[in-house]
C-alpha cells in the first residue's frame, strides 16, 4: 500500500531540488513499519506494515503475505490495527483487529469471526488438535483502588499501597493482573492461576497438548521490585498441576518453546539474580526425565531468540557480535555453533518455514525489511520492498567501522556516520552519541528517534562507540560497566571522539554529545569531566541523581546491581560518590538541552528537572522539553515531530 502523503513530498522535494532529498523527521515517520507475525510450514509468511499518519496523531497496520519466492499479497486493508497471531494449519490464520477475531483462509480469502465482539480473546491460542485454547486475561486480586475498598466513595481516584512495584514502565498498578485461562470453548475457560498475584505470560501447549508451559515471576510487591527470579512453568492439563522446571536459577527463565515432538522444552536462561543484562543462555528440559541441559555455557556471547530445527536435533539462534546481530545454529549434542550470517547489519527476529530462516533484517540506514537465509549456505534473499521507493529518493550518508584504542590497552569498535555528499575538505560539527541500556548494543540498528542518518542529513559527523557495557563483545567486557558507570565507560567515550576528532574533517571547536537513558546519565556526568571538549549536550531521560534515582525507580533490582545497592549502606557503594552527576554540577559550563517524559516510572522525570534547575540556575544556556504523556520513549507522531525539530533547533542554535 502506498504511503500518498510520503510519495507527493518526496516528488516535491526531487522536483524542486533537482536531486535526492536529505531525510526529515517528517519523512522518517511516513515509513512503513514491517514486522513478521507468524509463519506456516510450507513457507507462507504473514506480516504487518504499519503506517503513522502525523495529522491524526494515530497510525494504521495492515497484514500481507509473502511467499519464500516472493509472491506478495495484502490482506487486510483497514483504518485500524491488524495482528496476526498464528497459523491454525497451513492454509487457516487467526487474526485480530481490536478485541475482534477472526479466522482467514489465505487460499480463498474466506474469513469467519470468532467472537463476534463479545468475548475478549486477548492473546488466543489453540493446541495443535484443536481441542483447547487458551487466552490471558486480566484478573482483580488486590484492592488498591479507593473506590474498590470504599465502593460508596466511587468517584475517588485515591490508590493505596502497602509494598513496592505499585508502578511499572509506565503505568501504576491496580491491583489486576494478567492470567492464563484455558478451556475447550470461550465458555469453558478457567483460570490457572486464580488467586495468584503475579503476571503469567510466553505460553504455548506441547503439541501432544498434555502440557501448557508458561514464564512467571511468582513474586509480589516488594519482593517483585528487588528481583528478576522468573521462572517457567508446566501445567498439566489432565490433572490441573502446575510444576516449575526451572528450580534452582535464580535470574532470568524467558521465553519457552516445545520441540515438535513435545519430548523436550527449551527456553533463554539468565543466572543472576538482579542482573537484567547477564548472559542469556539456551537450556533444554527433557519432559520425560526431568533433566535440564545448558547448551551454550561455555559460549562467550548471550542470545537473543531461538528456534528449533523441524528433527529437534538443532536449535537456530539469534545473537550479536561485534555490534551486528546475526543467526546461529547449535548442533544439541555435540554442542557445536556454527554461524550462518555475515554482514553489516541486524536482524531483530527468527522464525523458521520450509526449509529457510526468515526475519526483519535493518541497518543504520534502511528499516527492517524481511529476509530469508538458506541455513546451509547462508545465503540471504530480500522477500519484501515496503520502503524502497522512498529510499530511492533519500540521499544516504556513509558509516563507516573503526577500532580505536581504549585507555587499558583494549580495541573498541565505534560506527562513525557521515553526511551525505559527504566533502573530506570540509569541516564539520560532530556528535558522540552515548548508548542506553546500559547494555544494549550500539549495533546496526533503525531507529524512529535516535536516527543516525536524520543526524547526518543535518552535516552532523556521528561517532557511536560502543564502550564497555555493551553486548557482543564477550561477556567480561559488558560485565565490566556493573559499578563502574563513571569510570571506563567514560574513558571509552572520551577515546572515541579524541580519536575521531583527529581526522582533519572533524571541527573539534563544534562537538555535542548526546545520548538517552545510561546516555542521558553520561551527558550530565561527562559535562562536569569534559574539560571543554564539547559545545553543548542533549541528554533524554537521563540518570542525574543516583540517590533519588535510587528512591524513586520501580524496579530496584536494577540499581541494586549496576550502583552496588542502596545509598544508605555502610560502607556506602563508591559510586554514589564517586560516579554521581550531581557531584560535578560546580564544574557545569556547557549549553545544555533535557527531554523528559512525564510518564517515565524507570528514570522518573524529576532526574531531568533537578537537572534543568541546577543548570538554570548557575546561569548555563539550557532547555527543558517536556512531554506530559509520553514514558521513557516518545511514541506519539506528533510528538516524535517535535521531538527531532526541538533536537535540530538545540543544535543549530548551539553547535
Amino acid at each position: 500500500m502506498k504511503n500518498i502523503y510520503l510519495v507527493i513530498t518526496l516528488l516535491i522535494g526531487t522536483f524542486f531540488m533537482g536531486q535526492k532529498q536529505r531525510l526529515t523527521p517528517e519523512l522518517l515517520w511516513s515509513l512503513g513499519r514491517v514486522s513478521i507475525d507468524a509463519v506456516n510450514n510450507k513457507g507462507d509468511i504473514i506480516y504487518g506494515v504499519q503506517y503513522y499518519d502525523v495529522q491524526e496523531n494515530n497510525s494504521r497496520r495492515n497484514l500481507f503475505l509473502v511467499t519464500l519466492k516472493g509472491n506478495m499479497k495484502p490482506l487486510t486493508d483497514i483504518k485500524e490495527k491488524a495482528k496476526a497471531l498464528f497459523f491454525k494449519d497451513d492454509t487457516t490464520l487467526v487474526y485480530s483487529i481490536g478485541e475482534n477475531v477472526f479466522f482467514y483462509n489465505i487460499i480463498n480469502g474466506d474469513t469467519e469471526q470468532i467472537n463476534k465482539g463479545q468475548e475478549n480473546l486477548s492473546g488466543l491460542l489453540y493446541s495443535k488438535d484443536y481441542k483447547y485454547m487458551a487466552i490471558s486475561k486480566s484478573v482483580k486480586e488486590e484492592k488498591v483502588l479507593g473506590k474498590d475498598v470504599y465502593p460508596d466513595l466511587e468517584k475517588s481516584d485515591a490508590k493505596v499501597y502497602d509494598h513496592l512495584m505499585y508502578r511499572h514502565w509506565d503505568t501504576w498498578k491496580d491491583g489486576d493482573f494478567q492470567h492464563i485461562w484455558l478451556g475447550t470453548s470461550p465458555e469453558s475457560l478457567t483460570d490457572i492461576n486464580k488467586g495468584e498475584k503475579y503476571n503469567s505470560e510466553s505460553y504455548s501447549f506441547s503439541p501432544d497438548a498434555k502440557y501448557l508451559v508458561y514464564q512467571s515471576k511468582k513474586l509480589f510487591g516488594t519482593a517483585d521490585a528487588i528481583s528478576t527470579n522468573t521462572d517457567i512453568f508446566l501445567y498439566e492439563l489432565a490433572t490441573q498441576q502446575t510444576k516449575k522446571i526451572t528450580l534452582g536459577n535464580k535470574g532470568y527463565d524467558t521465553n519457552p518453546k516445545f520441540n515438535r515432538e513435545g519430548d523436550r522444552l527449551a527456553w533463554l536462561s539468565m543466572k543472576t539474580d538482579g542482573y537484567e543484562s547477564d548472559k542469556n543462555d539456551i537450556k533444554i528440559y527433557n519432559v520425560k526425565t526431568g533433566k535440564t541441559e545448558n547448551l551454550t555455557v561455555n559460549w562467550d556471547n548471550t542470545v537473543s531468540d531461538y528456534v528449533w530445527s523441524k528433527d529437534g536435533k538443532k536449535i537456530y539462534f539469534l545473537a550479536g557480535i561485534h555490534a551486528t546481530y546475526q543467526f546461529f545454529e547449535i548442533d544439541i549434542k555435540s554442542k557445536k555453533i556454527r554461524q550462518i550470517t555475515e554482514g553489516i547489519h541486524d536482524y531483530v527476529s527468527i522464525f523458521l518455514t520450509g526449509n529457510f530462516l526468515v526475519g526483519e533484517r535493518q541497518d543504520m540506514n534502511h528499516a527492517s525489511e524481511i529476509y530469508k537465509v538458506n541455513i546451509k549456505t547462508g545465503e540471504q534473499t530480500r522477500l519484501s520492498s515496503v520502503n524502497d521507493e522512498a529510499y530511492s529518493k533519500i540521499a544516504m550518508g556513509k558509516v563507516e567501522e573503526r577500532w580505536v584504542d581504549t585507555t587499558d590497552g583494549k580495541k573498541m569498535l565505534v560506527w562513525v556516520i557521515f553526511p551525505p555528499n559527504f566533502d573530506k575538505n570540509k569541516k564539520y560539527p560532530t556528535l558522540l552519541y552515548c548508548q542506553g541500556g546500559p547494555q544494549s548494543t550500539v549495533s546496526q540498528f533503525y531507529s524512529f528517534r535516535w536516527n543516525f542518518q536524520i543526524m547526518a542529513a543535518n552535516d552532523y559527523i556521528i561517532v557511536a562507540p560502543n564502550r564497555r557495557g555493551l553486548p557482543s563483545f564477550g561477556v567480561k567486557w559488558n560485565e565490566e560497566i556493573s559499578g563502574d558507570w563513571g569510570g571506563q565507560p567514560m574513558r571509552d567515550y572520551l577515546s572515541a571522539i579524541d580519536e575521531v576528532s583527529k581526522e582533519p574533517y572533524v571541527d573539534k571547536n563544534r562537538l555535542g554529545a548526546v545520548g538517552a537513558s545510561y546516555g542521558g546519565y553520561s551527558v550530565y556526568y561527562l559535562a562536569g569531566i569534559h574539560n571543554k571538549r564539547f559545545k553543548t549536550f542533549i541528554s533524554h531521560c537521563g540518570v542525574f541523581d543516583l540517590e533519588s534515582m535510587y528512591g524513586s525507580t520501580e524496579e530496584v533490582f536494577f540499581p541494586n546491581h549496576d550502583i552496588g545497592g542502596a545509598y544508605w549502606e555502610n560502607p556506602q557503594p563508591k559510586a554514589y560518590k564517586d560516579f554521581n552527576p550531581i557531584t560535578k554540577v560546580d564544574k557545569w559550563d556547557t549549553p545544555i538541552l533535557i527531554i523528559e517524559g512525564g510518564r517515565d516510572y524507570r528514570v522518573p522525570y524529576t532526574q531531568g528537572l533537578e537537572a534543568f534547575q541546577a543548570a538554570q540556575l548557575r546561569g548555563i544556556k539550557s532547555r527543558l522539553l517536556y512531554f506530559p504523556e509520553e514514558s521513557h520513549w516518545v511514541q506519539q507522531p506528533q510528538n516524535g515531530i517535535i521531538w527531532q525539530k526541538e533536537f535540530f533547533k538545540w543544535l543549530k542554535e548551539t553547535l
